[in-house]
């Protein structure tokens, strides 16, 4: 009954991803309509022949943006994990490889101090900076997920460490480094890859609210989040307009997780 119930899970969690990766793809290429096309005649329609979804208060077909705002989506959360993966799996290698260490207690503390201020925070401050955008949002919810990686792979590898076959790997004269990662990432891999799609999802959700206050993608780059924040005012008269992005993310992190 277990098994029955982890394929079942599997085949529907598959099923929701399988079907906004493949919107995201298919908008590289086809649209029903122009996602930015303003067609202020046929605005806050409800869902129809013509506009499956409805379209929103300018008119634009929300089929069209929902499918555009997966490929934004998915864009930004898979680079910001790239990034907190490409750089917090190194960082906690090698705290784990220098455990006990100024090395390490150094490591540990600034993934404290990155800690303490979370991605909407960080993503204030380099808008702030740098002005909002994508690339901005990406680089925060990016250094919000180093600490993640790097405490993940700091805690299995200290565990690894006082194996018999590390041990004798030591033993055999191969440094920590090379022990590391011939040895120790190996066997991190399957925990990394399962942290990595929960952080990819949290990405997702980090994305839209980014979005939602205005920080993430610009206008006119569809975002679901910023679908969401255009709709808070007409719930009452197109309360479609909020439903769509809203269960396109909720379905969307469900299917990941």
């Amino acid at each position: 009954a277990e098994v029955a119930h982890m394929i079942r899970n599997l085949i529907i969690g598959g099923v929701l991803s399988a079907v906004f990766v493949c919107a995201a793809l298919i908008s590289f290429v086809w649209t029903p309509y122009d996602h930015a096309a303003l067609d202020i005649a046929n605005k806050l329609k409800t869902p129809n022949a013509l506009h499956l979804l409805g379209t929103d208060h300018f008119g634009r077909d929300i089929l069209s943006m929902i499918m555009v705002g997966a490929r934004t989506s998915i864009a930004v959360a898979l680079v910001a994990v790239g990034i907190g993966m490409g750089l917090g799996v190194p960082l906690g290698l090698w705290a784990a490889a220098r455990q006990g260490t100024w090395l390490d207690e150094l490591i540990m503390r600034g993934n404290d101090l990155v800690f303490a201020f979370p991605s909407l925070v960080i993503a204030i401050l380099i808008t702030a900076i740098f002005g909002a955008g994508a690339i901005n949002a990406i680089i925060a919810i990016g250094i919000f997920n180093i600490p993640v990686f790097a405490r993940i792979t700091r805690g299995a590898a200290l565990s690894l460490w006082r194996r018999e076959f590390i041990l004798a790997a030591r033993v055999a004269g191969k440094s920590a480094a090379r022990i590391s990662v011939e040895h120790i990432l190996p066997n991190v891999t399957n925990l990394l890859i399962v942290q990595g799609t929960i952080q990819f999802s949290l990405g997702i959700l980090a994305e839209a609210g980014l979005s939602y206050v205005g920080l993430g993608a610009q206008p006119p780059t569809p975002s679901w989040g910023r679908m969401l924040a255009d709709a808070q005012t007409l719930v009452s008269i197109a309360p479609h307009m909020a439903l769509v992005p809203g269960f396109a993310i909720i379905l969307t992190v469900l299917g990941l997780n």
